[in-house]
């Protein structure tokens, strides 16, 4: 289960590529709209998956104490 550690960060990686990619396409003059909202739902993803791994870590601690 150590693939769960990792996991968030590669939403937090793709999240930034997306906004990368959502400026080049800007001064482009290419419309960014939907690289900057794949990047908005990635970093959202990145969040929610590291709190709903540490939500996961602390119940597994919990059930191994006495």
């Amino acid at each position: 289960m150590t693939y769960l550690k990792f996991t968030p960060y590669i939403y937090l990686i793709a999240g930034l590529y997306f906004i990368y990619h959502g400026f080049t396409e800007y001064q482009q003059d290419i419309a960014p709209w939907l690289s900057f909202g794949i990047a908005a739902l990635a970093i959202f993803m990145f969040f929610f998956r590291l709190r709903w791994a540490r939500k996961f870590e602390e119940r597994r601690r919990n059930q191994d104490q006495p």
